[in-house]
C-alpha cells in the first residue's frame, strides 16, 4: 500500500477502508510517513470529509497506536471533560476542581492549544513548579488520594493524535468535523474515563462557525463514547465572545482562581456551573437542579479552590501564588488599545481577539514555537459595552514590538454602532444519547 495511493483517493472524495486508515497511522505514528505527505490527506479530509463509518476507524486507530489508561484501580465513578477550544476558554482549570471537590474522581488528559485557542496544559505549565508531565503510577495515586489529577497525555497514550494534533496545528486543517471528533474521542477513550463531558463551542472564537455544525460534531462524538460504553454528554456554548476577560496562558490561570474564589466574571462562571452541573448528572450525583445546588455549594463553601489547591500541590506547583498573583512570570511590556469613536461595540470578533494573542507571543504560529506565558489580552470592554472614545478597550501584554501588528489585528474585528447588540445566549442545546435538547 502507498501513501500517495491514500492522498489521491481521498482528494477524489472517495471512501477509506478501515485498512487504508489503519496504515496511515501507524506508518505515520512510527514515523514511516513523513509530515508532508500527512499534510497532504489532512487537507483532503477537510475538504473532502469522512462518513461516519470512516471517523469511528480513524478514531479506533487512533486510540489503538499506543497504550490505554487503566484506571480501574481508582474506586468510584471516573470523569473527564474536553472542551473544542476557544478563545479563553479556560473552563476546565474552573470545573474539574469544583466537581472533584463534590466528591466526582476527575482523571483528566489534556493537550496544548491548537491555533488560537489555549489548551490545558499550556495554562499549567505556565503556574510556576506544576508538573503536567507526572507518570501514570503517580497520576493514579493522585486521583485515589485527592480526588483530582491534570496531566499532559504521555508519549504512550494514543501518540497518533499528539502527532497529527501538532501537524493540524500548523496545516490550517485545525476545523474538520472528523479530525476533531478522532482527536478528541481517540484521547478521552485512551484514557479510560467512565463519564465524558464535552464543551462543544460555537461561533467565530470557534472552529465551529454554527450551532448546527457544533450539534453535528457533538452529536458524532456522543454516539462513539456511547458506542464504547461510555456515559457522554455534550454541551454547545458560546464562543462569539471570550468568556470572561483574560486571555493568555497565566492570565487565564489568575481569572480561572478568581472563580473558584467566588468573585469571577458573572459568564466564565454561569457556564462552568452548567458544565459542572452535567458532570455531574453524568456521574450520578442527582438530577439537574441537585446537581446544580451542589455546584453552587462548592464555590461558596470554598471547597472548590481547596481541591485547586491540592492538586497543584500534588503535582508541585508552588501554591502561594494561588492567592499572590504578582509570583507569576511578568510581561516585558503593556500597551492600551484605546476606542477610536463613541458607541455600542457590535462587533468583537473573538477569532481577531485570538489570533491578536497569537501574535503577541501567547500561541503557537509553527509547530514547536515557545509560548510567552505571561503574553496576552484582559478585554475591558466587550461586546455590547457602550464606550467613549479614548477609553481603554483592552491592555495588551507581551514584547513592545508584537503590539502594533496584534493591534491591528484586533481591530480588524472591531465594529461600533448607536444601538446596543442582541445579547447571545452562553448555552444553546445539550446533546445526549436520547437526542439534542436546545435552550
Amino acid at each position: 500500500m502507498l501513501m500517495t495511493d491514500v492522498i489521491v483517493k481521498k482528494r477524489d472524495g472517495l471512501k477509506l477502508s478501515a485498512e487504508e486508515i489503519e496504515f496511515v497511522v501507524n506508518g505515520y505514528t512510527k514515523g514511516e510517513i513523513p509530515d508532508y505527505q500527512m499534510s497532504a490527506l489532512l487537507m483532503a479530509i477537510l475538504l473532502r470529509g469522512m462518513d461516519s463509518e470512516e471517523t469511528l476507524e480513524l478514531t479506533m486507530a487512533m486510540m489503538h497506536s499506543g497504550e490505554t489508561l487503566d484506571l480501574s484501580k481508582i474506586t468510584g465513578v471516573k470523569a473527564d471533560k474536553h472542551s473544542t477550544g476557544g478563545v479563553g476558554d479556560k473552563t476546565s482549570l474552573i470545573l474539574c476542581p469544583m466537581v472533584a471537590a463534590a466528591g466526582v474522581k476527575i482523571a483528566k488528559m489534556s493537550g496544548r492549544g491548537l491555533g488560537h485557542t489555549g489548551g490545558t496544559i499550556d495554562k499549567l505549565e505556565s503556574f510556576p513548579g506544576f508538573n503536567t508531565g507526572i507518570s501514570e503510577e503517580k497520576f493514579i495515586s493522585n486521583v485515589n488520594t485527592f480526588g483530582i489529577a491534570i496531566a499532559g497525555q504521555t508519549a504512550d497514550l494514543d501518540p497518533a493524535d499528539k502527532k497529527m494534533y501538532a501537524l493540524r496545528d500548523v496545516t490550517g486543517t485545525v476545523p474538520s468535523i472528523p479530525l476533531i471528533v478522532s482527536s478528541i474521542m481517540s484521547k478521552k477513550l485512551a484514557s479510560g474515563s467512565d463519564a465524558i463531558l464535552l464543551d462543544v463551542t460555537t461561533g467565530t472564537g470557534a472552529f465551529m462557525k454554527t450551532v448546527d455544525q457544533s450539534i453535528e460534531l457533538a452529536k458524532l462524538m456522543v454516539s462513539i463514547g456511547t458506542h464504547h460504553g461510555r456515559r457522554v454528554a455534550a454541551m454547545i456554548t458560546d464562543m462569539d465572545t471570550p468568556l470572561g476577560h483574560n486571555i493568555g496562558n497565566s492570565l487565564e490561570v489568575m481569572e480561572s482562581m478568581d472563580v473558584l474564589k467566588g468573585h469571577g466574571p458573572a459568564d466564565l462562571t454561569e457556564v462552568c456551573l452548567q458544565l459542572a452541573a452535567n458532570m455531574l448528572v453524568l456521574a450520578d450525583k442527582g438530577t439537574p437542579a441537585e446537581c446544580r445546588a451542589m455546584a453552587e455549594a462548592v464555590i461558596a463553601d470554598g471547597s472548590a479552590f481547596a481541591k485547586c489547591k491540592e492538586m497543584f500541590a500534588a503535582q508541585g506547583g508552588d501554591t502561594r501564588v494561588l492567592d499572590d498573583y504578582s509570583l507569576f512570570e511578568k510581561p516585558a511590556a503593556s500597551f492600551e488599545l484605546l476606542a477610536e469613536q463613541d458607541g455600542y461595540i457590535v462587533a468583537n470578533d473573538a477569532e481577531k481577539i485570538g489570533s491578536a494573542s497569537v501574535l503577541l507571543g501567547a500561541g503557537r504560529q509553527k509547530k514547536g514555537d515557545p509560548l510567552d506565558f505571561a503574553a496576552g489580552i484582559t478585554l475591558h470592554k466587550k461586546r455590547g459595552d457602550y464606550v467613549k472614545k479614548g477609553e481603554s478597550l483592552a491592555t495588551f501584554y507581551g514584547a513592545a514590538d508584537k503590539f502594533e501588528a496584534a493591534a491591528a489585528e484586533y481591530r480588524s474585528g472591531l465594529g461600533y454602532g448607536p444601538e446596543k447588540p442582541e445579547e447571545a445566549p452562553l448555552v444553546y442545546a445539550l446533546v445526549t444519547k436520547d437526542g439534542v435538547a436546545r435552550y
